[in-house]
């Protein structure tokens, strides 16, 4: 199969595209800035550089004889005119547009846990199911993915928690830490995106977690523990993490959390009905075994 890939240099990505080409396909892929296919080195992709958001021609050429699409490119915070509508609906809009015209017979999306079009939902879910919404009523046979939070190598989050129990004398943790999550592993998800697109079968909404559903507090000690340097956790109350956001949500997308973050984080991302298992036939790998592939060079 040809597949064409967006937000092939993003951290779910990277692992896709390696997989595919191991799993026999020619892959092509959109790049919006050349210094990024570093993180594609090695591999055997065709390229098409251009962007999303308003490159017309870019994205007939990504598409042109593509058997299937595969649609990652996502923000979790927005920087300029890559605002979440103009990313996730925009994008999606225009890419579904570029599938129908070139006869794509099959369209793979990754949302995110979460999603819906709710009053307190944040811009990010709400924009995400936007999304979602486009593809089902595109025409095309589709399958979307909803993963919860991805652990991996390159994962952003994790790997500042990592630091902080390297170099703080403790962690905090914003109120009780009772709100659930349900980390999935990078090579889980990649592998259930490469079956989605080889598989029209596969067709519909599909929510990926791991095979354990931890509190935050879980999470963190997880994470201290596979670091090699456990600490103890501060108990940061609500209101205070909330003013705390709202301040460093001045900084804009160097802040390391804001408003929208703290809630995403509180409301937690869990599934009752992870298809990692039972529509995908994968067996998940669990939170602190994955971190153990990939924090071993912290241990001291």
């Amino acid at each position: 199969m040809l597949i064409a890939v967006t937000g092939a240099t993003g951290f779910v990505g990277r692992h896709l595209t390696a997989l595919l080409a191991r799993r026999g396909h020619r892959v092509r892929v959109m790049v919006r800035r050349p210094a990024r296919l570093r993180a594609l080195q090695g591999l055997s992709v065709e390229t098409v550089p251009g962007d999303l958001r308003h490159d017309a021609n870019a994205l007939a050429a990504l598409v042109r004889g593509a058997d299937a699409i595969v649609h990652l490119v996502g923000i979790i915070v927005e920087r300029g005119s890559a605002t979440f509508e103009n990313v996730h609906v925009g994008g999606t809009d225009r890419l579904l547009a570029a599938a129908r015209d070139a006869g794509v017979r099959r369209f793979v999306h990754m949302s995110a846990l979460g999603a819906r079009d709710q009053a307190g939902a944040t811009p990010y879910h709400r924009t995400k199911w936007r999304a979602e919404e486009l593809v089902r009523a595109s025409g095309v046979s589709h399958a979307i993915v909803r993963p919860s939070i991805i652990s991996g190598p390159e994962s952003a989050p994790i790997r500042t928690l990592v630091r902080l129990h390297r170099w703080s004398p403790v962690v905090p943790v914003f109120g009780d830490g009772s709100y659930a999550t349900q980390p999935v592993w990078i090579g889980d998800v990649a592998l259930a995106i490469a079956l989605a697109a080889e598989r029209p079968s596969l067709s519909g909404a599909f929510e990926l977690g791991g095979p354990a559903v931890l509190s935050y507090r879980e999470f963190l000690r997880a994470i201290g523990r596979a670091s090699g340097h456990p600490r103890p956790l501060l108990q940061v109350p609500l209101p205070l993490a909330r003013a705390g956001a709202k301040l460093l949500g001045l900084a804009g997308p160097l802040a390391p959390l804001t408003t929208d973050l703290l809630q995403m984080l509180v409301e937690g991302s869990v599934t009752r009905e992870n298809a990692l298992e039972s529509s995908f036939g994968i067996r998940p790998l669990s939170f602190e075994a994955g971190l153990g592939r990939y924090l071993g060079e912290h241990r001291s």
